[in-house]
C-alpha cells in the first residue's frame, strides 16, 4: 500500500488485524487438521472393512450417515469464522483502550484527568461485545455438535440392536458380535473425528483467506506499468486546479488550487486549521492523488511517477513527527538509511537541528536508547539505560533525519518549531533559513515571523488560495495574512509593553 488511503480506511483495518490473527495460526491449523484427517482416515477404513466382512449394509449405512455430519460441520465452521471477522474491530477497539491504559503515551493524561475508569469501562464493553458474539457462535457450534452426536449414537444403537438381534437369530457368532461392536464404536469416533478435523481445517482456509486477499489487495495509489523516470528538479512544481476530499461523502478540503513552487525557492503555506495545508503535503508527497486537476514535477504527472522514487527525492519533519523508540543515532539515521553507518553526517545533520550537543551529553552519546519502555540487551542489568527527551528535544530530532536527506530537492517543513521555546524557535528559525538558502522549500507554520522572509507565501481558505506575493506585498494588500499577522504582532508587542511598564 504506497499511500495512505487503506491506512485511514476501519474497514481495511479490520480486515488487516483478521488477516494478521489467520495468517499466524491458519497455516498450522490447516496442517496440523490435514495430519489429523489423514491418520483417522487410515483408522477408519480398516474399521470399515471390518464392518463390511460382518455386515455390508452397516458399513454403507455408516458412511451415509456422514454426509449430513459433514454438512453440519461445514455450516458450523463457516458461521464461526464469520462471527470471527465480525467481531475484528470490536476486538481492535478493545486493544486500543488497553494499550492507553498500559502505555506511556497517555499515562499523563490519564492519571491528571482520572480516566482510568472510564478507558476500563469502554474496554470491557468492547470485550463483553466480544465475548457475546463469541458465545452465539460457540452454542452453534455446539448444536452442530449435539447434532453430529445424536448421529452417531442414532447410528451405533441402531448397529448395537442389529447385531444383537443377528446374534440371537444365529447370524453372528459371539465373537462376531463382540468384534463387530468393537469396529462400529472404532469407526463412529474414527469417522466423528474426520468430520471434526476437516471443519476446523475448513474454518482455517476460510480465515486464511483473508490473509491472502489482504496480499492479493490492489494498490490505494494508481501505479504506473511504465514509470517515468524522475530527474533532479530543474524548473519546479506545479499544482494544476487540484481538487481533493477524503471521501466521496465527505467535504472537499481543495478546491482548485493552483499555484506553483519554483525550483530554489522557499514557498509559504498560511491559513487556518483545516485550511488544507496539511493535505497539500500529502498529494505533494504522493500519500494520495487528487480527484481532479494534477501536480507535475519539471511537467510529469506525479502519477507517472513510481512513488518510491518520487519519495527518494524528497525530505520532510511532519507536524505529527514520530519518536521512535531507538538509539539516537538510529533515530536519525533513519532519514537516510543507506549512510546511516556514517557517523559524521549523523553529527552533522544533529547540529543542523541543534541537538548535537544534546545528545552527545547522553549515557551512552550517540547509542543511548530514547525510551525507558524498553532496555539496551547489552546492559539490561541497568535500569538507567533509557533516556526520555522533552518535545522540543524530539523536534529537533526530526529535523536531524530530515536535515539527513540534506541532499534531496524537495524539503518540507510542517510546522517545524511548534515545539519550541522563543529562543529555541529564532535558533532554528535562523537555521532553517540558512539551510533553504537556494534550496526548494515548502514551509508551513502558524507562526508567522518564521514565514516572513519566505520567497513567495501563499494563504489558503476555505480549500482556495485566497492570496499569494511576498510578506511585504501581502501585508499591503491588508487582507487575510496581514490580520493574521498583526494580530500575532500586536501580542508581542503588547507583552513588551507590559514588561517595560512592570520594569520601569
Amino acid at each position: 500500500m504506497p499511500g495512505l488511503r487503506s491506512m485511514e480506511d476501519p474497514e481495511f483495518q479490520d480486515g488487516l488485524r483478521f488477516a494478521q490473527q489467520a495468517g499466524a495460526s491458519g497455516p498450522g491449523q490447516v496442517l496440523s487438521s490435514a495430519m489429523a484427517t489423514t491418520q483417522y482416515a487410515i483408522t477408519l477404513v480398516g474399521f470399515v472393512v471390518t464392518l463390511a466382512v460382518l455386515s455390508r449394509v452397516l458399513a454403507a449405512v455408516l458412511i451415509a450417515a456422514a454426509v449430513p455430519a459433514f454438512f453440519l460441520e461445514r455450516d458450523a465452521a463457516r458461521r464461526e469464522a464469520s462471527a470471527l471477522r465480525g467481531i475484528t474491530h470490536a476486538q481492535r477497539r478493545q486493544f486500543f483502550y488497553a494499550s492507553l491504559m498500559s502505555g506511556i503515551t497517555a499515562a499523563k493524561e490519564i492519571r491528571l484527568f482520572g480516566l482510568g475508569d472510564f478507558f476500563r469501562d469502554r474496554m470491557l464493553d468492547e470485550l463483553g461485545e466480544v465475548q457475546r458474539t463469541s458465545t452465539k457462535a460457540d452454542r452453534r457450534v455446539l448444536s452442530a455438535n449435539a447434532g453430529l452426536a445424536s448421529i452417531s449414537a442414532a447410528v451405533a444403537a441402531g448397529g448395537i440392536l442389529w447385531a444383537v438381534s443377528a446374534a440371537a437369530a444365529g447370524r453372528l457368532t459371539v465373537g462376531d458380535l463382540a468384534v463387530l461392536v468393537a469396529a462400529l464404536a472404532a469407526a463412529s469416533g474414527a469417522l466423528g473425528a474426520i468430520i471434526t478435523s476437516a471443519g476446523m481445517m475448513y474454518q482455517a482456509l476460510l480465515m486464511f483467506d483473508s490473509y491472502r486477499q489482504i496480499l492479493a489487495a490492489a494498490p490505494d495509489l494508481s501505479m504506473p506499468s511504465q514509470p517515468t523516470p524522475i530527474c533532479p528538479l530543474q524548473r519546479g512544481i506545479e499544482i494544476e486546479d487540484v481538487w481533493f476530499r477524503y471521501g466521496s461523502d465527505k467535504p472537499w478540503i481543495l478546491r482548485g488550487v493552483s499555484c506553483a513552487i519554483p525550483r530554489g525557492q522557499a514557498v509559504a503555506l498560511v491559513g487556518h486549521n483545516g485550511a488544507g495545508k496539511s493535505t497539500l503535503v500529502k498529494l505533494l508527497c504522493r500519500f494520495y492523488d487528487p480527484e481532479r486537476g494534477r501536480i507535475t514535477w519539471d511537467g510529469v504527472d506525479l502519477r507517472d511517477i513510481h512513488p518510491a522514487e518520487l519519495r527518494d527525492r524528497i525530505s520532510a519533519v511532519f507536524q505529527d513527527y514520530m519518536c521512535y523508540e531507538l538509539t539516537a543515532a538510529e533515530n536519525i539515521a533513519l532519514g537516510d538509511l543507506s549512510i546511516a553507518s556514517e557517523d559524521d553526517l549523523l553529527q552533522t545533520a544533529a547540529r543542523q537541528a541543534g541537538i548535537h550537543e544534546t545528545v552527545a551529553m547522553l549515557p551512552k552519546g550517540y547509542q543511548t536508547l530514547l525510551t525507558r519502555s524498553f532496555f539496551d540487551r547489552a546492559d539490561k542489568e541497568n535500569p538507567e539505560t533509557g533516556v526520555v527527551l522533552s518535545g522540543g528535544q524530539w523536534q529537533r530530532v526530526a529535523l536531524a533525519r530530515a536535515f539527513l536527506r540534506g541532499s534531496r530537492d524537495l524539503m518540507i517543513m510542517d510546522e517545524p518549531s511548534s515545539g519550541l521555546d522563543a529562543e529555541a524557535e529564532h535558533d532554528l528559525h535562523e537555521r532553517l533559513t540558512r539551510s533553504r538558502r537556494g534550496r526548494t522549500t515548502v514551509l508551513i507554520s502558524h507562526r508567522l515571523s518564521t514565514i516572513r522572509e519566505a520567497d513567495h507565501i501563499m494563504v489558503l481558505s476555505d480549500g482556495a488560495i485566497s492570496e499569494q506575493g511576498s510578506h511585504d506585498v501581502l501585508m499591503a494588500r491588508s487582507g487575510i495574512y496581514a490580520r493574521l499577522f498583526s494580530l500575532q504582532a500586536r501580542g508581542y508587542t503588547a507583552e513588551l509593553v507590559t514588561d517595560g511598564a512592570g520594569n520601569g
